[in-house]
């Protein structure tokens, strides 16, 4: 395995795998891996792609600086994980690197970023968008992997892959959680003992409202999930939206779209937590 950190290495590598007429398959990671990213590389891996992966963690999708500065980083331990599971080819810029300059561009997503995550974190798809384009353009990958935790982020890039007529194929990739419930995140080591044996909550209230579909309002489906997690000291709901996964808008009744998801983020201690399921 290769490990480059300026862009001109790895699009040299990249072209001579191309050359050879292998399909890249790429997946960016801000670190701090663990088995939801494996799932990614095993999967493009599996695909039979040259696989590269990337290690940077974007400061232009932050909008606390605090979450960038306790942003969890182990490179050494990453890098080493990669290798183990055969990754061909890890990238880890500089932040100079991927900004020789400020990136000024802003995107237009129309309503999808208006809600949930892009709610409450003004600014942070936009840097996504900008530090996912700035990768895809480096990497010139055939496929790209990502997981369905974060399900907002893979519409605002599969529209920025149609905003930029990208040739590359986005993969969603499924949740991979812990033994309890709880979706793999980096965010999870930061957690005490008390907030991990709290956070499985969030999954398992949102699995009773899975159970409890169409047999009860939406309205009532959502004020069940956020009583049930309130209830637990440790937890804070932010958000519990119940969205047309198309469009990511609020529905009011089960008619209103066949393909339903209940998606949260809940603040544990200083630490936000997000997950998502589908309903219908």
């Amino acid at each position: 395995m290769k490990v480059v950190t300026t862009a001109a290495e790895l699009r040299q590598e990249v072209a001579l795998q191309k050359a050879a007429g292998r399909v890249i398959g790429f997946v960016p990671t801000m670190g701090a891996l663990h088995s939801g990213h494996v799932s990614l590389v095993d999967k493009s891996l599996n695909d039979n792609c040259f696989t590269v992966s990337s290690i940077f963690v974007n400061p232009t999708q932050f909008n606390d600086k605090n979450d960038l500065k306790n942003y969890p980083r182990m490179p050494e331990k990453d890098i080493a994980l990669l290798e183990e599971r055969g990754v061909n080819l890890v990238f880890t810029p500089s932040v100079a690197e991927i900004y020789p300059e400020e990136d000024s561009r802003i995107f237009d997503f129309g309503s999808i970023d208006k809600v949930m995550e892009g709610a409450k974190r003004p600014g942070h798809f936009n840097g996504v968008a900008q530090v996912v384009s700035k990768l895809f353009d480096i990497v010139q990958p055939d496929k790209a992997y990502f997981g369905e935790k974060d399900f907002q982020q893979i519409a605002i890039i599969k529209d920025m892959v149609k905003q930029l007529k990208l040739k590359v194929e986005i993969i969603p990739c499924p949740i991979v959680r812990d033994s309890d419930g709880l979706a793999l995140s980096s965010r999870n080591m930061l957690l005490n003992p008390a907030q991990r044996n709290s956070a499985p909550l969030i999954y398992r209230a949102l699995s009773n409202a899975q159970k409890q579909e169409r047999s009860t309002s939406i309205s009532a489906l959502n004020q069940m999930v956020v009583h049930e997690i309130n209830a637990d000291n440790e937890l804070d709901v932010e958000y519990f939206d119940i969205v047309d996964a198309d469009t990511l808008q609020s529905v009011s009744s089960w008619d209103e779209s066949s393909n339903i998801y209940g998606c949260i983020a809940v603040k544990v201690g200083a630490i936000r937590l997000i997950d998502n399921i589908r309903l219908k």
